[in-house]
């Protein structure tokens, strides 16, 4: 019996990294008769999120966990980029070692990396398998990696001091320097170094699959398919979620919680995974929760100076409800919920309570809020997510955008006017509740037996099929 074809995936650390990547594995071995393994680096022991992922996989996804690398020798301020870039090209040898044993008994056709993982392509072509980029980040996000990578050339100061905002082509909107990702904010660091490495590397693949769709990003689309830059062909083949049920998660409090509450009444407040707030800020946060007299459910990290503290592990180090303002639980009490930590996202986005989502405007769940029809309130922390809270307020305009006051902090008073004006509808909130809901029904559309994301998806599974032939 001819053995089948095999997709390897080579994640870097992260949960907003694996779970997107596993949910494209799904659809490749469900739909398209494809077997797939994940060869996984690491730094330390696996997070027991991570394990939880990687031990329910189905039938036809395999892993394979690598020893972790040592860091030993890096400063503890090191950025998580930079440790992201290493992890993965320390760990080459070891992932060719993993390939040559799984080509034994499968065909490992093509190698599917994540935004930071090109220094593995060395391993695709020694074995001749077809090398792709699946790029987590929005389409925008995307146009900047190549359109930086040239800017390189032309800009002396950091971008941040660029007076003036950038024309990204395919863009609707300028963005200004200050929003770009935070890798390439300071051009002396080694985050940044990489980042160009990586962004040449980037012309060496087959392809790039994009976790957008064209009816959410059709200019930025068109222009990256057009090869704008001279790059490999793009493959807009998203939203690709985890599609969650309420299955496993019926006992929730926080979802008995929303059972009992009024139709789109409630505002979600989760800043992801990894993302944290200062103490200062995560007073004023509470406090303009408070002000608003909206119903909340917030999921509450402790406070850290660093706003990824918790990337790598998804739990808080201490009990967050400690560091609360003081009186505040009673004084919410039921119309807030809190959760320390953690709060099953896609179950939430989807309950019928739900009417907001106040998000650090990750990727992952900005998609998930487009494709449940949830307005956002965007409230950027870190990596990349700036640049996407100018897409969600100024271009798609399916959100408010917080101003930050003289302190470096979003204030109380802000926070209040801008949830009591998503929650009731107020002014522009109406018509950014319009506006999400046409984009729902285009995500449902891109993804369906006809949609052009499918279509896609299937003619980069062609082509890898084909060349075993």
């Amino acid at each position: 019996m001819a053995s089948k074809s095999c997709v390897v995936f080579v994640p870097t650390p992260g949960m907003g990294h694996l779970i997107p990547l596993v949910e494209l594995a799904k659809k490749l071995v469900f739909n398209h008769g494809l077997l797939a393994t994940f060869i996984i680096p690491s730094m330390g022991p696996p997070p027991k999120a991570q394990m939880e992922i990687l031990e329910s996989f189905p039938e036809g996804i395999n892993y394979i966990l690598l020893p972790p690398v040592s860091f030993s020798d890096l400063h503890d301020n090191t950025k998580a980029e930079t440790r992201f870039f290493l992890t993965v090209s320390i760990s080459v040898s070891s992932i060719r070692e993993a390939v040559s044993s799984l080509a034994a008994s499968n065909r490992p056709v093509a190698l599917v990396v994540d935004l930071f993982g090109t220094d593995v392509f060395e391993v695709a072509v020694e074995f001749k398998m077809q090398k792709y980029i699946f790029f987590l980040c929005s389409g925008m996000s995307l146009s900047s990696v190549f359109y930086l990578e040239k800017l390189d050339k032309v800009v002396s100061c950091e971008f941040r001091d660029v007076p003036e905002p950038f024309q990204i082509p395919g863009c609707r909107v300028l963005v200004n320097g200050r929003d770009l990702p935070d890798l390439v904010q300071d051009k002396k660091d080694d985050a940044y170094k990489w980042f160009l490495h990586n962004a040449k590397r980037y012309y060496l693949s087959d392809g790039i699959l994009l976790n957008s769709f064209v009816d959410l990003e059709p200019e930025t689309v068109q222009v990256l398919q057009k090869g704008e830059y001279g790059q490999p062909p793009v493959y807009a083949i998203g939203p690709i979620l985890h599609s969650g049920s309420r299955e496993g998660f019926d006992e929730s409090e926080c979802l008995k919680w929303l059972d009992d509450q009024p139709r789109c009444s409630v505002l979600f407040v989760s800043f992801g995974s990894g993302g944290t707030l200062s103490l200062e800020q995560l007073n004023e946060l509470a406090m303009g929760l408070e002000l608003s007299e909206q119903k909340f459910l917030w999921v509450v990290k402790s406070p850290d100076k660093s706003a990824n503290a918790s990337f790598f592990s998804a739990q808080s180090s201490k009990d967050p409800f400690d560091f609360l303002p003081r009186g505040f639980l009673d004084r919410i009490k039921g119309r807030g919920l809190l959760v320390p930590s953690w709060a099953p996202q896609i179950q939430v986005l989807s309950h019928t309570s739900t009417g907001g989502f106040l998000s650090h405007c990750g990727w992952n769940s900005t998609l998930e809020s487009i494709v449940h029809g949830i307005p956002l309130i965007a409230w950027p922390l870190y990596a990349e997510q700036k640049i996407n809270a100018v897409l969600i307020t100024e271009d798609l305009q399916v959100g408010l955008r917080p101003k930050v006051n003289e302190n470096g902090l979003v204030g109380r008073e802000e926070i209040a006017r801008l949830v009591k004006a998503l929650m009731q509808n107020e002014g522009e909130a109406s018509n950014i509740r319009q506006r999400i809901n046409k984009l729902k029904e285009a995500a449902v559309r891109a993804v369906g037996n006809e949609g052009a994301s499918t279509k896609s998806l299937k003619e980069v599974v062609d082509k890898w099929k084909n060349k075993q032939k």
